[in-house]
């Protein structure tokens, strides 16, 4: 199951570089407002992926292993591999803890997750986040599983990690779609916008400020303006 995991992992991180690159593309006739929301479309896609493949592969086996338990050969080879892939996952996940905690800066991990604009810092974060419970479930299932003698243990960690990846991709999912479907500027933009035409000396007040994003750092505005009356249409 956390072999299974990691490929889905590797693919997903593919995914989000082919949609960061097609994000990037500049505008032309048929877009006129660029790419940009391609790369939402591409975490959307990676959620679902975790969904359909991680989870659901996951639960598979550990429905299989608990009707058809096997019993486990060598333990010690199967602790070596999870040392291992403990080692690398974690290095993964401390650089994407870092950069996500510089971005949010003062504001708080759940609050950033909801404002970020750019999915490719929580996906990374959430999807190492996973792994590393999941190689702590891999590993307790196994040690419950020897010490036991019972390998349906090993199963059960297995519907534990297929259960966590569910729950992962439902949260991905939701704050990508949200993405996908267009959110509005952080407020604090859109009160900054708002005071800086105020201040323009033909502006006699600012009705309505709308805001969409259409990429991580490209903003779409539209603004109900009321002019004094010697300003020429």
């Amino acid at each position: 199951t956390e072999g299974f995991h990691s490929v889905v992992d590797s693919t997903n991180q593919l995914l989000l570089l082919h949609g960061q690159r097609r994000s990037q593309r500049p505008p032309d006739d048929l877009h006129p407002f660029g790419y940009g929301r391609e790369l939402y479309f591409w975490a959307f896609v990676v959620a679902l992926m975790i969904f359909a493949t991680g989870a659901g592969f996951s639960l598979y086996e550990g429905v299989l292993h608990m009707l058809a338990p096997e019993p486990m050969e060598n333990p010690a080879i199967n602790y070596a591999v999870l040392g291992a892939a403990f080692l690398m996952e974690g290095g993964s996940w401390l650089v994407a803890l870092r950069g996500f905690a510089a971005e949010k800066g003062d504001t708080g991990w759940w609050a950033a997750v909801v404002r970020s604009k750019d999915p490719r810092t929580f996906i990374v974060l959430f999807e190492d986040s996973a792994a590393m419970a999941g190689l702590a479930f891999a590993a307790i299932g196994i040690f419950l599983a020897q010490a036991t003698g019972d390998p349906r243990w090993d199963g059960a960690a297995s519907i534990a990690i297929g259960l966590l990846l569910a729950g992962v991709a439902w949260l991905l999912a939701r704050e990508s779609k949200a993405l996908l479907i267009g959110e509005r500027a952080d407020p604090a933009l859109i009160a900054a916008v708002r005071d800086a035409v105020e201040r323009r000396r033909e502006v006699t007040g600012v009705n309505e400020v709308l805001t969409i994003h259409l990429a991580p750092e490209s903003i779409f505005v539209a603004l109900s303006v009321d002019f004094v009356d010697s300003v020429a249409v």
